[in-house]
């Protein structure tokens, strides 16, 4: 039985801040134990990727604590910040860093120290092929491998008329464009159409309070509703009564809502950044992330019959060659083996 100690970020198991990275990791780790692997886990809490003292001293002793040689994956929002801890246990252990999304995306300050930290490792996971190519070229690294995320499969969504129900299941942050959202569907504001955000509203507070700001000022507050965070049975319940997900990103190294979508068989209209083309293939609308651009799409949606019949094929088509779980968590232990 091969032997694993995951790091991971304190809220992983959080119902009240869900996210794609909270779900990836929770879901390989289940999928190593499912192959056999005896997968230890500690959970540190902190302001990560910009710890206290507190945080970093709960890292540096967990790692301490492990005897030589252990096999280590890190959550990089835990460890990428904190070149010095990585670098004293580089030798002794063998570290891997798992990186969701590079922290010069959300902070560019603390790029250097993600550089560090990502060259001591013994091998670092990306968590899409294009987001392997960027860490590639920017920090100059020879040791990144790519395990794309997995879809848990689900029966067709319902939807609620085929047409006017849009879902955007992101947390209020900027990298996720509500504010872009919400300047577009003003410019659409003329079609019938009803928008429900359904994402964590703590993660940037003061951002949450500008984008309500934007819904009152558009007189779109009967129309859009930042619904908070939804996990579990209560977001399968939204995906239902989904006819499309919209998701206008400025930056997303995947894109899991997008693929949970299409397993249900719902199109989705998504900005054409990073890894979102490769995730989406020819089963939505791609746009650039502009309020415009959004918006033209958005109205090609509500107003064109036989392009929502396209989109619905193609994401039923496509809902069949999404990989499980299984495979990324196998694919993740070929890579875990070779370290």
């Amino acid at each position: 039985m091969t032997a694993l100690h995951v790091v991971l970020p304190g809220d992983v198991d959080d119902p009240r801040v869900p996210s794609g990275g909270n779900t990836y990791d929770r879901r390989v780790c289940d999928g190593l134990r499912a192959l056999g692997w005896q997968v230890d886990e500690s959970a540190i809490d902190g302001s990560w990727p910009e710890p206290g003292d507190d945080a970093c001293d709960r890292l540096a002793a967990l790692l301490t604590a492990l005897p030589a040689g252990t096999l280590v994956l890190l959550d990089g929002l835990v460890a990428a910040g904190v070149p010095e801890i990585i670098t004293a246990h580089a030798n002794r252990l063998r570290l891997v860093v798992l990186v969701h999304l590079p922290l010069r995306v959300e902070h560019p300050d603390l790029d250097r120290l993600e550089r560090t930290t990502l060259h001591e490792a013994k091998a670092v996971i990306a968590t899409s092929d294009w987001a392997a190519a960027q860490l590639v070229e920017h920090h100059g690294l020879a040791h990144v491998h790519a395990v794309p995320p997995g879809t848990e499969p689900a029966p067709i969504a319902s939807g609620t008329d085929g047409v006017r129900q849009l879902l955007c299941p992101a947390a209020v942050t900027p990298r996720k464009g509500h504010d872009l959202l919400v300047e577009a569907l003003s410019q659409v504001s003329d079609l019938d159409w009803h928008c429900r955000c359904v994402g964590t509203l703590s993660r940037d507070s003061g951002y949450a309070d500008e984008v309500t700001g934007m819904i009152t000022g558009r007189g779109l507050g009967e129309r859009v509703e930042l619904a908070g965070p939804r996990a579990g049975a209560e977001l399968a319940a939204e995906f239902e009564r989904a006819d499309l997900v919209v998701l206008t990103s400025r930056a997303e190294t995947f894109g899991m809502v997008l693929t949970e979508a299409l397993a249900r068989g719902i199109p989705v209209l998504a900005t054409e950044v990073d890894a979102v083309p490769d995730t989406v293939g020819t089963a939505g609308l791609l746009t650039p992330p502009e309020p415009g651009e959004i918006a033209k799409a958005l109205r090609a949606w509500l107003t064109d019959g036989e392009l929502r019949e396209r989109l619905r094929e193609a994401a039923y088509a496509r809902r069949t060659t999404l990989p499980g779980w299984d495979h990324s968590a196998r694919k993740l232990a070929h890579v875990l083996e070779r370290v």
